[in-house]
């Protein structure tokens, strides 16, 4: 199938990839630099950004803020071809249950950002955040009923749609947006085809709203994806391009540690399993000593790092913010490491150009 550009309003990469954005750490500068130099839209995960900053502790905010800032210029850096062109676009991932979440997506665009993306909850105030900037948004959802929900409500109170949307299927990684029920069903014969016909309604819906604007609003889809069949499937469904994480993260460029990226190497099948992340959703992790501890009880919460706004040190089974960054530095045996379903099948630290040859074989990267 052929593959085009990405275009998403004035702005265009060269190949329909995004890189989705992982946090704590797992996608800064490094990586999302490197996708955006291949041709695609390098994301930065704004998770507790700033962790390695010396005045975390003290600070969270201020120092997420300032290195929000920091690894975007690193980023573009890293982008730039010896022309002193890119081929890619650079933006960030924002949680929309980050606490002051206001604040990182005005941070985000401020400094420049090509696109913000927004899942783990509805961005339903995005576009009053962004307005007057030059940054592209994009909601993140998994049903036809979330996207029309949302696309309403921008069209009502913000007279505008989306730039670009994610559908961020089953498969997908770290926070989702199904409940255990239905995860519950991921490996039953018809699930994936019956989620093909979800998307092709989401992608309906969003070309409603596309026409009374009079727009193009691409739809990118993310979660399982591998090899360049899973890039056709989803083009053929009517996806304008693809979204994917868990695969860069045993490539050199991944800003994680290499015991983490280890752990995914390591990872068999059976060793990736949902679990419940201390706001409450169902999250995709691999099984290790952590997550076996917290099935036995609580862990002690010494202090509140005001990660995400619906979580309280009082209630909470552990700090998802310490957990993430153990695992993030290396300690994978007391960290919470995320992964998409596909984490199993990865077995070698590559590149960043060895992934895209595998999504897109008739590319040539910036690297060749």
């Amino acid at each position: 199938m052929k593959r085009q550009t990405l275009c998403i309003g004035n702005k265009t990469a060269k190949l329909p990839l995004i890189q989705g954005g992982m946090g704590v750490g797992v996608s800064l500068s490094g990586l999302a630099g490197a996708v955006a130099k291949e041709g695609g839209i390098g994301i930065i995960s704004t998770a507790q950004i700033g962790y390695r900053e010396p005045d975390f502790e003290q600070d969270p905010k201020k120092a997420n803020l300032r290195t929000l800032r920091a690894e975007l210029k690193k980023a573009r850096a890293i982008a730039k071809k010896a022309d002193g062109t890119c081929d890619g676009l650079l933006g960030f991932n924002i949680m929309v249950a980050t606490r002051d979440y206001e604040d990182y997506v005005r941070a985000a665009a401020a400094a420049g950002a090509d696109v913000i993306i927004s899942g783990a909850g509805l961005p339903v105030d995005l576009p009053q955040y962004v307005e007057g900037t030059d940054t592209r948004i994009a909601p993140i959802v998994s049903s036809e009923k979330a996207a029309r929900l949302l696309l309403k409500n921008w069209d009502r109170h913000y007279h505008r749609t989306a730039d670009f949307l994610v559908i961020e299927d089953a498969h997908a990684g770290g926070h989702l947006g199904f409940s255990r029920e239905q995860l519950a069903h991921l490996k039953e014969e018809h699930f994936d085809s019956d989620y093909d016909q979800e998307i092709r309604r989401i992608l309906a819906c969003v070309n409603g709203f596309a026409e009374k604007y009079g727009v193009h609003i691409p739809v990118i889809v993310a979660g399982g994806i591998m090899d360049a069949a899973s890039v056709d499937h989803m083009l053929s469904l009517g996806a304008a391009g693809v979204q994917v994480a868990t695969p860069f993260v045993t490539t050199k460029e991944c800003d994680a540690a290499l015991p983490f990226k280890q752990a995914y190497i390591d990872a068999c099948p059976e060793d990736i399993e949902i679990t419940q992340s201390p706001v409450g959703m169902p999250a995709r992790a691999i099984r290790n000593a952590f997550l076996e501890k917290m099935k036995q009880g609580k862990e002690s919460i010494s202090r509140c790092y005001r990660c995400l706004e619906k979580c309280s040190p009082k209630t909470a089974p552990y700090c998802i913010t310490q957990a993430l960054i153990r695992a993030v530095e290396g300690d994978t045996d007391n960290g919470l490491i995320f992964c998409g379903d596909n984490a199993g099948a990865l077995t070698q630290i590559t590149t960043v150009k060895d992934v895209i040859q595998r999504l897109f074989p008739d590319t040539i990267c910036a690297t060749s």
